[in-house]
């Protein structure tokens, strides 16, 4: 808390300090003890409704502090200055005075410090004593509240259970106890349809004790609401023997759950199952009947995405770490139910797992396959100048780019039965000069990328380096790209990839702004 000083100035004697009459102290000690609140809190709202009061003198948004002696009654106001830096300059004069200036009047004071000067006091019998009391029980009621709020939450609790109250403009307020919940419309489970006095249980996602009326934000829609209900229904997990990695909802309809055990002895999925179902059959009657898949989570990100497709079958998957996704195939007869209704599927299995799934039959992999192998035939053959038995060569050997060529350990290529250690080292030469060369080309192009390109947000060296490749040189050719062809050159997630065509069509949403008056009429 920042410091108050006394003003160093000549001040006229001050009149005497008014006493608060009998009845007010005598008011002060009943709501302590009625409201069960500390006494210094109600004297808090006292001197709040004197200053509020004393403010009504002023023509100026001044700043006033009042200070009421506990014991005796008497009370004196101040009035206040906030010491400012020199360069911010005085953004409220009324209360506020540069570092300076207040150095001349108090010669140990520092920025944030509080210059203080005595100024009359009001009579409290002049405010009223009906404004009076409003003032300190409105007080009461937000310590009250305050302290309702910090017992809950020093329970620990994640769900909040109650009762709807009322309806907020198509919110629903809950009440547990005392305390309120906000229950939005967008974090109900679709078709749900609650009403007041309902029983309600919901995870507590945001708790702001200064946000008017009910100081937490609840969902029944989120992730976590399920993870603590499976929390709550399976001893094992709160005992740490089991573990919930991750879980994907699409809220009412279907959700998947990754599980973990840190116990050979524990089964994960029979575990979260329970006898007959019981507990996930728990959790789906809270749910509206959302039917849970539990899979079982798996360091192997390749077997991780095979146990979330379930219960689909895949035949064969393949993984893209740079571009964080997976080819995955599934025959014919598997591929409706991998997909799922709507995509459902696969769309909670990408959520889950945090990887990009392409969901493919064996024609439409044979034929991705094969265009991907004639990719990197005609890449070795022009770069590394071999004819199409070489080059097919390295393919069959699991060589994919020129880097691998160029640099993977000389023992490893030295054991291709074609390859002696002459046409090893002249390729592993080629390769590292057609990297080089292509490298300077690379560089030239990123010298044509435009400079408001380069200044955008959010874009590195490397992704400039990969749009300038694929002939994106300026902010709006970046601003024109789909989501999708965007995710194929640079490799991105989806959501970064849609974030920064946002971020680039900005400039766009200004222009138009700019072309049009406050009441939307071009100028």
């Amino acid at each position: 808390m920042a410091a108050s000083k006394s003003k160093k100035t000549a001040v006229p004697d001050a009149p005497e300090m008014p006493r608060m009459n009998r009845e007010m102290l005598m008011l002060v000690d009943a709501i302590a003890r009625e409201k069960n609140v500390e006494r210094d809190i109600v004297f808090g709202a006292v001197e709040l409704a004197l200053a509020q009061a004393t403010k009504k003198l002023y023509t100026g948004e001044v700043d006033l502090r009042v200070s009421v002696d506990r014991e005796s009654g008497e009370y004196e106001t101040f009035r206040r200055w906030h010491v400012v830096p020199d360069t911010a300059g005085l953004q409220l004069p009324d209360q506020e005075i540069l570092h300076f200036e207040a150095l001349e009047q108090i010669p140990d004071i520092e920025v944030d410090d509080y210059i203080e000067e005595p100024v009359a006091s009001v009579p409290i019998g002049r405010i009223g004593a009906m404004a009076a009391k409003q003032v300190i029980l409105q007080k009461i009621r937000d310590a009250e509240r305050e302290m309702l709020l910090n017992d809950f939450l020093a329970r620990g609790e994640k769900i909040f259970v109650g009762s709807v109250k009322r309806l907020d403009k198509g919110d629903l307020i809950c009440e547990s106890g005392r305390i309120e919940g906000r229950l939005k419309r967008t974090d109900l489970i679709p078709k749900e349809n609650l009403r007041v006095g309902d029983r309600v249980r919901a995870i507590i996602t945001t708790v702001d004790a200064t946000m008017r009326g009910a100081p937490m934000l609840l969902s029944r829609a989120a992730p976590e609401f399920m993870v603590e209900l499976f929390r709550n229904e399976v001893p094992e997990i709160e005992q740490g023997l089991l573990e919930i990695k991750s879980c994907a909802r699409d809220p009412g309809s279907r959700a998947k759950i990754a599980v973990v055990s840190h116990d050979r002895r524990v089964d994960p999925i029979g575990t979260c199952v329970g006898v007959r179902g019981s507990r996930v059959n728990a959790v789906t009657n809270e749910l509206a009947g959302e039917r849970v898949d539990i899979v079982l989570w798996s360091e192997d990100p390749a077997q991780f995405v095979i146990g979330a497709l379930a219960p689909a079958n895949v035949q064969s998957i393949v993984v893209d770490e740079e571009k964080h996704a997976m080819d995955v195939v599934v025959d014919e007869e598997n591929l409706a139910i991998a997909i799922g209704r709507g995509g459902q599927n696969v769309r909670l299995a990408a959520e889950l797992t945090g990887w990009k799934i392409n969901i493919m039959d064996a024609a439409e992999s044979a034929q991705k396959t094969a265009s991907e192998t004639e990719t990197v035939r005609g890449l070795f053959m022009q770069k590394l100048d071999v004819d199409q038995e070489v080059a097919d060569i390295l393919i069959a050997e699991g060589f994919t780019s020129l880097e691998e060529v160029a640099y993977v350990p000389l023992h490893e290529m030295l054991e291709i039965e074609s390859f002696d250690e002459d046409t090893v080292g002249e390729l592993r030469a080629r390769a590292k000069d057609a990297l080089l060369t292509m490298e300077i080309a690379r560089e030239e192009s990123v010298e044509d990328v435009s400079q408001d390109l380069r200044d955008l947000d959010g874009l590195t060296v490397e992704l400039i380096g990969k749009l300038a490749d694929a002939g994106v040189h300026t902010r709006d050719e970046l601003a024109d790209l789909a989501v999708d062809e965007l995710t194929d050159i640079t490799g991105q997630s989806a959501e970064d990839a849609r974030a920064l065509i946002l971020k680039a069509r900005e400039h766009w949403f200004a222009n138009e702004a700019a072309a049009t008056d406050g009441s939307g009429t071009p100028t």
